[in-house]
């Protein structure tokens, strides 16, 4: 492993912020960061969403660390600076959903490398919810799990699902999986689409900071979906949707006002989930974490405290006081 570009100008995040290159099974480089926290009681293993990078949870490793964890991040597989995945660097391409499983293993061999401290938590989002719950299936060494607007189904209208499914499928096995999936945006979300109408986030200054990173380092810009990213992520959530859930304690969390993801998927999944907790944040869009200050602070609040209650090295260490 060697050191990797880590853009600490635009991160926000907390003092002492770094990034390792990291070769996944396949061959593929990622990249893997990480923030410490002082007198950290474990550490955030936090999987972004597609289109996102590791810089953009600078704030939410910020808000981590003042309650006592320390956070890594990770540029997947064809996107953020990791290795892009196709020659037009701008779209969303995997090969298969079960390649993101491979990132899953490099990272957790940087954390180790980067030594920081267990145990370990885990906060997926969007697409990073959906990698998080697969790998919490393959035994992600977590004492508890945290979702935010997971991507366990994708909003697409009912009527419009057989299309999507038969137009990806049909479309890359006729050698067009590189092509954007239909009604794609053609750059970065947040350089096209105005704050106004954003699905994003209700609060200006998290967009601004969004736009502020993604104009300062074009090289994370990322696009919409290909064909083959939908196919896959199609198969990915229907068959973790047949699954029964991962026996880990977890609580999600989506927004009233949720336009990316399928909500009722969500709903599916955390009603089967034993001991599961589904918070719904009222007025949110999907990236609950880079809302208003006021929501921003009662999330985090939420998890840490979800965290703490399952910290097993935190319970043991109170036994024997």
């Amino acid at each position: 492993m060697e050191a990797a570009p880590f853009f600490s100008d635009v991160d926000d995040g907390p003092e002492g912020g770094r990034a390792l290159w990291v070769t996944a099974a396949d061959g593929v480089r990622i990249r893997v960061g990480a923030w410490p926290a002082d007198g950290a009681r474990g550490t955030v293993l936090l999987f972004p969403g597609r289109t996102e990078y590791i810089e953009k949870y600078g704030r939410a490793a910020r808000d981590l660390a003042a309650r006592g964890y320390a956070t890594a991040a990770v540029d997947w597989r064809g996107q953020g600076i990791a290795d892009r995945l196709v020659k037009a660097p701008l779209k969303g391409h995997v090969g298969a959903f079960s390649d993101y499983q491979l990132d899953v293993q490099a990272m957790r061999a940087a954390v180790a490398e980067m030594g920081l401290p267990r145990p370990f938590f885990l906060i997926g989002h969007s697409m990073g919810g959906c990698i998080g719950l697969r790998a919490l299936h393959e035994g992600l060494p977590v004492d508890a799990a945290a979702f935010t607007g997971p991507m366990w189904g994708i909003a697409i209208p009912p009527a419009m699902r057989p299309v999507a499914r038969v137009l990806s499928s049909v479309g890359t096995a006729l050698g067009f999986g590189n092509a954007y999936a239909p009604g794609t945006v053609r750059n970065a979300y947040v350089l096209v689409e105005p704050f106004e109408g954003n699905n994003l986030t209700k609060d200006r200054g998290m967009y601004d900071y969004m736009i502020r990173q993604t104009r300062a380092h074009m090289d994370v810009a990322l696009a919409g979906p290909t064909l083959r990213w939908l196919r896959e992520a199609l198969a990915e959530t229907a068959a973790l949707a047949s699954m029964p859930a991962p026996d880990v304690p977890c609580i999600a969390f989506v927004g009233s006002d949720e336009a990316i993801v399928d909500v009722p998927a969500i709903e599916a999944q955390m009603a089967k989930w034993p001991g599961g907790r589904l918070v719904r944040v009222q007025a949110g869009d999907h990236e609950v974490m880079m809302d208003t200050p006021e929501t921003r602070a009662r999330l985090f609040d939420a998890i840490t405290a979800h965290f703490d209650a399952h910290n097993a090295a935190r319970r043991t260490t109170a036994a024997r006081a």
